[in-house]
């Protein structure tokens, strides 16, 4: 099983190469999608990491893939500016997915 990141910045690719983990630039949607689609349909990748500015343009598309348990499991990771969701991010996921306030 392999990792594979799909980034929006050479800087955060470079430091996951040097981890020894491939992946490609993409700057538009499009791209994004077809990328996206190419690392699920490869057998040998068994995590796929975002950079958040990417996974906000395909939020959709990646809920699905989430969803399929036959592909990837899909990380959604903050980029070189930092981490763009709210400091409470995880809370408010716990408190929408169980109901549930921390």
């Amino acid at each position: 099983m392999k990792f594979f990141l799909i980034s929006d910045n050479v800087d955060t690719l470079t430091g996951m190469r040097l981890a020894g983990i491939n992946g490609t630039i993409v700057h538009e949607r499009t791209e994004m999608l077809e990328v996206l689609e190419q690392s699920c349909n490869n057998q040998e990748i068994g995590i796929i990491l975002i950079t958040e500015l990417l996974a906000e343009m395909a939020h959709e598309e990646i809920k699905e893939i989430k969803l399929d348990s036959t592909k990837p499991i899909i990380t959604i990771i903050p980029d070189r500016h930092g981490e763009r969701r709210p400091k409470d991010y995880i809370t408010n996921y716990i408190k929408e997915s169980i109901g549930l306030k921390i």
